[in-house]
């Protein structure tokens, strides 16, 4: 492919610096400022990577406006955020096609289920009884849906991956591979001593535009409905239990899991391991640092850290106190050793 950057700089609205551009003013491809070559397009957006500058073979860079030009030899696109306009090139250019069409012979679609237009099934899938698949969706091979799953117009499912009966996806849901849709809640109660499985009669609901990354668990509902809202984001080996609601615009970061029933806002953020307790509500703009514990309900927007959570100012004072409890620990004794001296002082004193 090669991309004026004249075009490029248009698609962006970047402002074109620099006197020696690229060859007849056009790039072949992108990369990482540390692995660029002649010819390619990268980008700069955080400190950490500057030292690469001075090395990279890119013709091309994005860059913030105050960023030092002091080499000659690379055309710099300035952009007020060199991240948002390189992977804006990667939308517009680079986005994979995942290509999959028509319906393989291996695959089994039950007679009532209803496929839509331009939709592809892949090797050995299974559409069971009363599944509405819907307009230029992708199935890829060995994924299994069971009965009256619906999935929404151009929803992409990946190989090996399971949605359980009375699920519904909606439009341009994307679920990666190895991921569970609708396995049973972790339902029991304790009967003459031994656990009894409450049936999970319930479903879950995705929103349109949803994500859910490779290994993911969202557990149908015990009654009712799990529900991941719109836009919202999941990253691999996510769990969601049973009846657990996430807001629209929700980011989660990987190894994250919710307990059953717990609710959760939009626009809020999860960093990686962080535990969420069940029954609990989180508003709406709440970020969680990673490897926190959730034990309450969080009815502020702000940013927390730590278990038990607490705003993050907060959580970053009481942990410079706790690295400092060996100095701490040392400076009481000698306190107590003084204040034992000054006190066998003044019991001998003769004033006394």
């Amino acid at each position: 492919m090669k991309l004026s950057i004249a075009d490029i700089a248009s698609l962006t609205n970047a402002k074109i610096v620099g006197d020696d551009p690229p060859k007849a003013g056009f790039i072949t491809g992108i990369a990482k400022i540390e692995e660029a070559k002649e010819g390619e397009l990268t980008f700069l957006y955080l400190p950490q990577y500057e030292k690469y500058f001075p090395s990279t073979k890119a013709s091309a860079i994005f860059v913030r406006s105050d960023f030092k030009k002091t080499r000659k030899n690379i055309t710099y696109l300035e952009v007020p955020d060199p991240n948002k306009a390189f992977f804006k090139i990667i939308t517009t250019y680079f986005s994979p096609k995942f290509p999959l069409e028509g319906i393989d012979a291996t695959a089994f679609v039950h007679p009532s289920a209803s496929v839509g237009d331009k939709t592809a099934i892949g090797k050995n899938v299974v559409i069971s009884a009363g599944c509405i698949i819907g307009k230029n969706v992708k199935i890829f091979h060995n994924t299994v849906l069971l009965e009256n799953v619906d999935v929404g117009d151009d929803s992409i499912i990946f190989q090996n991956v399971s949605v359980r009966e009375e699920c519904k996806l909606g439009k341009r849901v994307i679920i990666h591979s190895g991921t569970v849709i609708g396995s049973d809640g972790f339902g029991y109660t304790m009967e003459n001593g031994a656990y009894v499985k409450i049936p999970q009669v319930g479903n879950v609901i995705l929103g349109d535009d949803v994500e859910l990354g490779s290994n993911v668990s969202v557990d149908r509902a015990a009654i009712g409905s799990t529900i991941i809202k719109q836009g919202t984001k999941i990253d691999n080996l996510v769990q969601i239990a049973h009846n657990v609601v996430i807001g629209e615009h929700t980011a989660v970061s990987g190894q994250t899991g919710f307990s059953g029933s717990a609710k959760i806002g939009n626009y809020c953020v999860f960093g990686g391991q962080i535990g969420v307790a069940g029954h609990i509500e989180i508003t709406d703009k709440v970020m969680i640092a990673a490897q926190s514990g959730v034990s309450k309900s969080v009815t502020k927007s702000g940013t927390y850290f730590g278990a038990p959570l607490k705003e993050i100012k907060e959580a970053f004072r009481q942990e410079g106190h706790i690295r400092n409890l060996e100095d701490y620990a040392k400076r009481i004794k000698e306190l107590e050793k003084l204040v034992a001296k000054i006190s066998e002082q003044l019991k001998n004193s003769p004033e006394r």
